[in-house]
């Protein structure tokens, strides 16, 4: 076998994280979807945050899946404005956010951190924007619908491009949503009663500048230098630990706390028991759970497979005899959640408990692709 060099996996990292030009990057559309591009009658669109992660993902998914807008707006902070980017083809000039920044703007998609989200969502509301946001600021306050839309569609139902009223709906966090994308079609079937998670989170959820760092500590480490440690406190490359959000007086870290509400406010259900451990791995830009599953009415593991195998958005990938599941550089870049370990929890009497393991793109499905999703259902 060739020895691994520095250089072979540090290709292998950049690869990982290198982004194909927008106009030239197209995927299958899922049920979701809606191909027709730049349309004279189309909404008017506002992406906040465009030169991060996120929200240069919401423009490789708004090219992917041809969403009708009849103008865009680049939106980021003072420090980017007047840079220009192409989207589609097309030279745009980013623009510094203001209120003003929203002025006929039909839907706001923003992805520039909970402070930005707080002091100008409000704002795009009331200019009449429709506000799809991607922080966790307002995704458990009761009047703002948080919204999967595999999962619950339903809740902004009430919410309709073209009246002239503003709103907001929230985006889940990344690993809810990859979990409740694959949890949720065995929910409708047998009801959970409890959910035990234990999360392994890529570098990406903690933005472009911690898969950078990753990228750097890689070559340092492999090349026996110390380790530059800006976004993380201890070194991330080869190594993992517990996710990097503030613990709180519970002992549970922030990440694991909104796997526990956010679940209950997309399944409505205020008594189902969730309990998660959040852990950071050395991984670009892919999300893994593993997730084990008490359900109040039995379900067995053909029948849960036969289920996960119907459901939208999600494939599985389950071959015992090859040792053949889940991986997050497989689905990395990819828009399905892929499932598999689907077997029975032999801790559980009859067949009320299963195990399953979760992958999916936290850019993408876990952010983007969710919002894009959302705005779609607005047509």
């Amino acid at each position: 076998m060739e020895a691994i060099t520095s250089a072979h996996l540090c290709n292998f990292l950049a690869g990982a994280a290198t982004v194909a030009p927008i106009s030239t990057r197209r995927r299958q559309a899922n049920a979701f979807s809606v191909r027709m591009g730049l349309k004279e009658d189309g909404p008017s669109l506002a992406v906040v945050g465009v030169t991060g992660a996120v929200g240069q993902e919401f423009l490789s998914v708004l090219s992917d899946r041809d969403f009708p807008y009849r103008n865009i707006r680049m939106l980021a902070s003072k420090r980017s404005a007047g840079k220009k980017l192409t989207f589609d083809d097309k030279e745009y000039v980013i623009e510094e956010l203001t209120p003003e920044s929203f002025d006929g703007v039909d839907i706001a998609l923003f992805s520039a951190g909970g402070s930005i989200s707080k002091q100008l969502g409000p704002i795009a509301v009331q200019r009449g924007s429709i506000v799809v946001d991607n922080s966790s600021a307002f995704r458990m306050d009761e009047k703002v619908p948080l919204v999967i839309p595999e999962v619950n569609p339903d809740a902004m139902a009430h919410i309709k491009l073209g009246s002239g009223k503003g709103a907001l709906i929230a985006n889940p966090n990344c690993s809810t949503i990859i979990c409740l994308m694959a949890a949720t079609p065995l929910h409708r079937h047998a009801k959970v009663l409890r959910m035990v998670v234990s999360t392994y989170q890529a570098a990406s959820g903690a933005g472009a500048a911690a898969m950078e760092e990753l990228l750097q500590q890689t070559r340092e480490v492999l090349e026996g230098k110390q380790p530059t440690c800006n976004i993380f406190k201890q070194q991330y490359a080869f190594n993992l630990f517990s996710h990097n959000a503030p613990v709180l007086s519970n002992g549970y870290n922030e990440e694991e706390m909104k796997l526990v509400k956010e679940t209950r406010k997309i399944w409505n259900d205020p008594n189902v028991k969730v309990t998660a451990t959040c852990i950071r791995v050395p991984v670009m830009r892919a999300h893994a759970e593993s997730v084990n599953l008490q359900f109040e009415k039995p379900l067995d593991e053909d029948t849960a497979r036969d289920i996960l195998k119907r459901a939208a958005g999600v494939v599985v990938v389950d071959d015992r005899v090859s040792n053949n599941f889940p991986t997050p550089l497989e689905v990395s870049s990819k828009d399905d959640v892929a499932v598999g370990r689907i077997r029975h929890d032999l801790s559980q009497d009859g067949n009320h408990g299963l195990d399953i393991f979760v992958c999916g793109d936290q850019i993408r499905k876990g952010a983007a692709l969710n919002a894009i999703q959302i705005a779609e259902m607005l047509l």
